[in-house]
Formats: C-alpha cells, structure tokens, sequence
C-alpha cells in the first residue's frame, strides 16, 4: 500500500466564496485563506465587512479581493467570474455558501419570502456552480453549504428546509455529472451555528435553539471555523476520494 499523499494545503489554488463577509462564509474564507489559497471573498451588500475579511486573509499572507454580487442574479454572477478570473486566474474552489433563512410558518408563508429564500439558495447555487464548472480544471471541488434541516424537518422553517433538500439533490447529481472530469461536488449539512445570520433573524437565542442545544449531544451550537475546518478538508488532495457527499457537522444532533 502507498503512502498517503493527502494534504491540506491548498497553496497555488483559488477559492471562491459566495456570501463570503459574514459567519460561516467568513470563516470558511479565512481558513481557505490560511491554508494557502488566493480567496475571492463574494459579498452582497456589506463590502465593509467584505474588505474587513480581505485584509485579514492577506495579513495571514495569502491574496484576496472582494467582489460584490446578487447570487441570484445571472448577470451578476457572470460579471464575478470575469473579476474573479481577471484578478487570479481559473478559479479551483466553489464554496456556495451564500444563502438567507426567513423564519415562517404555512399560515404565514409568502411567495416574496418563497421566491427570495429559493432565489439565493438554490437559484444562486445552480448559476455559480454552472459558471465554475464551464472554466474549472481537474481536480477543481465545489463545496455546498446545505443545512441539517431537511433531516428534522424543523417547524417554521418550511420553504427554507425546501431550498436545502435541493441542494442536497444538486450536490448528489452534480457529482455524478462532473466527475468524469475529475471534478469533485460535496455538501456539508451544518447544525445550529452562531452566526451574524441565525443572529439577526432571531433564531439564536430563541426557544427552537435552545431546544436544538439542548438535543445536540455536544451541547453548544457550532461556530464558523468547526465548518470551515470540514470545508478546508474537503477543497484539499485529502479527499480527492469523496465527491457526491453530504456531509452532517452538527455536534451530534
């Protein structure tokens, strides 16, 4: 049996991460950006916080840029692949983590909060994984950020659970068309983390978390880097094995 060759550096390479300036994009950019990357820090409207990632990935001694972009609208996202690809080149890692979750139960379900919930998490993760996988290489990996929610189906989180049951279907299918290429297509399915997001909806602190707390064996909610730490793991040669997974970091739950 060979030795192992697996590593976690990804020196050379170039991550792009949509939803990049906040929670577990930030953290995952930071962390791409530590092991080496060159790292295209996506941002919707905050190019403060954007640029506040930027400099933090650069003092670790990496490159970054921030592009601002709407996943969910094409033109946009055809305009940050031709920046993206002007400052660094072919781009090797997608991480499609940007995404919105807008609390809401059946009675009070709306197609606005249908259609802007579905357009960033699954609109925007189609459009960016089609223009990655149209100019990625060999050996290129796209990481989706899914949710553990479709497997507990959480109440009042219906038309959210819905976005992330695609993902997961677009995961499984993407890899199985990309891989010939030897492109690699995984998802990881986070538990409850403390986010600027789950924050500022008001899910963390509430009830539903601290019930999902109080189930979780490990008995915290995540924080950003314990995904970022998976996703690092699965944009290196250390998994160059695994594609068309889904992968549960939730403490247990």
């Amino acid at each position: 049996m060979s030795a192992s060759t697996g590593t976690t550096t990804l020196t050379g390479s170039t991550a792009l991460v949509t939803g990049g300036s906040k929670g577990i994009g930030e953290g995952i950019a930071e962390t791409l950006g530590r092991s080496g990357a060159n790292v295209v820090v996506n941002y919707s409207k905050d190019q403060h916080a954007a640029l506040a990632v930027v400099a933090r990935i650069e003092a670790a001694g990496s490159h970054a840029v921030a592009i601002g972009a709407d996943v969910a609208k094409e033109a946009d996202v055809e305009a940050l692949y031709a920046q993206a690809k002007e400052a660094f080149g072919t781009i090797d890692i997608l991480v499609n983590n940007a995404g919105i979750l807008q609390p809401g139960s059946l009675l009070d379900a709306t197609t606005q909060s249908f259609h802007q919930q579905f357009g960033v998490n699954v609109l925007g993760l189609l459009v960016s994984s089609r223009a990655f996988a149209r100019q990625a290489d060999t050996g290129a990996s796209i990481i989706n950020i899914s949710s553990n929610a479709p497997r507990l189906t959480p109440e009042n989180l219906g038309i959210y659970t819905a976005t992330k049951a695609a993902v997961d279907a677009f995961t499984r299918v993407h890899a199985k068309e990309l891989g010939p290429r030897g492109i690699r297509v995984n998802a990881i399915s986070p538990g409850l983390v403390a986010s600027s997001a789950t924050r500022s909806n008001g899910l963390l602190g509430s009830d539903m978390a601290a019930a999902i707390i109080e189930q979780t064996p490990l008995r915290r909610a995540g924080q950003p880097d314990d995904i970022a730490d998976v996703a690092t793991f699965l944009a290196s040669r250390a998994a160059r094995w695994v594609t068309g997974q889904v992968i549960t970091v939730s403490g247990g739950i």
